[in-house]
């Protein structure tokens, strides 16, 4: 289970004391949960800690990782293994997590820590806004030329049927049509396609191609017979296909069916040489300008693995901000608390829920008041459904199951 309750209580003489009671209640005797400390730094403390403006639940990390699982179409089930966090899966990083100074530098403000990552996030959605598009621009132009070389006789393209001796080309007088027959009438056509109009070429008629409704067959009239023709052969429920054999169109078009599906392939595709490239890493945030990352993935999927890593770094320093500020506010200064993160089971849910309850509902009414003053802090989001007697927040990294 890939769910975590990232939860804080105030330290009694030393929050070791309190790490070690959560632990004692919760796995020593009945192995509720498998627990770990979540490393907070200690942040500067605004007197004006209430009016901080915090950012909303991040939804960036969520929306990279669900177009991956778009980009890779039938490689989904290799998507999970590409979402990383620094070079390690997503619950490594989580449990082992600790604040990058680096990027948030723990001397700047609480306000300028959220406005770095505000606008780190910001970039990336803005980012893969233009990048999506680009994509699935290509990817549909590619729809729809492979669209007409499928489907029905009846609207399918007919360039890679034909071939150029189907056809009597460059004569001033004669012309060759293309209908289309469903096979219950093929006897039909045989007996009637000389007499639909008058000047049809006798035996002229040939099947081309067939599907498992219809057939393609050739016909050859003079041209002065043509609107006759097609109105006979629509009273008879053969269609007559609209088409014109040219040989550089049909060209053109496969030149540009192959170039769009090369140039979709390219975005994940290895070229085949195996080897590393250096890539420039759009924010100048990151821990270093530049990373080596294989050409096993095209430069679209390199992209996404890079910035849902990002985001999904930034999603976690979120949370760690909300954890710090609501403890500030529920439990007071000096700064005094543990922040413990709990991975419990389906089965466990309920009854850990119930212990943490009795070995914290001491806290509730010292931190009744807190809470309600700080209801209206833009980012805690808080609501009275989900407030325990603890700073609680629930990290779900099975991030392919949520829609955004």
């Amino acid at each position: 289970m890939t769910e975590f309750w990232l939860i804080s209580a105030p330290g009694d003489k030393t929050c070791q004391q309190t790490w070690d009671k959560m632990m004692a209640a919760t796995t020593r005797t009945n192995n509720l949960s498998a627990n770990h400390k979540f490393n907070i730094p200690d942040l500067k403390v605004s007197m004006h800690l209430q009016h901080q403006p915090f950012l909303p639940c991040c939804a960036t990390e969520l929306k990279v990782a669900q177009y991956m699982a778009d980009v890779l179409e039938d490689s989904r089930d290799k998507v999970q293994e590409n979402l990383l966090a620094n070079g390690v899966d997503l619950v490594t990083y989580i449990t082992r997590f600790q604040w990058d100074m680096a990027k948030y530098p723990i001397k700047q403000s609480l306000k300028n820590i959220s406005e770095i990552i505000s606008k780190q996030v910001t970039q990336i959605d803005n980012d893969l806004k233009t990048r999506a598009s680009a994509y699935n621009n290509l990817k549909g132009n590619l729809q729809n030329l492979e669209r007409k070389n499928a489907g029905s006789l009846l609207t399918r393209s007919l360039a890679d049927i034909v071939k150029k001796e189907d056809f009597v080309l460059n004569s001033e007088y004669l012309i060759t049509l293309l209908v289309v027959v469903p096979k219950t009438a093929y006897t039909d056509w045989q007996k009637t396609y000389e007499t639909l109009a008058e000047m049809v070429v006798p035996r002229s008629s040939n099947l081309l191609f067939e599907d498992n409704d219809s057939g393609l067959f050739s016909v050859t009239l003079f041209m002065k017979a043509i609107d006759d023709f097609k109105h006979k052969a629509r009273e008879n429920k053969f269609t007559v296909r609209d088409f014109q054999y040219n040989e550089e169109e049909m060209k053109a078009d496969k030149e540009e069916m192959t170039r769009l599906s090369t140039d979709k392939k390219k975005q994940f595709v290895s070229d085949g040489t195996g080897k590393n490239f250096l890539l420039n890493l759009p924010h100048p945030n990151m821990d270093t300008n530049l990373i080596f990352i294989s050409s096993l993935q095209g430069p679209l999927v390199r992209w996404l693995k890079v910035n849902f890593s990002e985001a999904f770094i930034a999603w976690i320093h979120i949370k760690a901000l909300r954890v710090f500020v609501e403890s500030v506010l529920r439990y007071g200064l000096p700064v005094n608390f543990q922040a413990m993160l709990l991975q419990p089971s389906k089965k466990t849910m309920k009854k850990l829920r119930e212990v943490l309850n009795d070995l914290y509902k001491h806290l509730d009414s010292s931190a009744a008041a807190i809470i309600d003053s700080a209801m209206d802090i833009p980012g805690l989001n808080l609501s009275q459904q989900e407030y325990y007697p603890y700073v609680y927040y629930k990290i779900d990294c099975n991030l392919l199951d949520f829609k955004v």
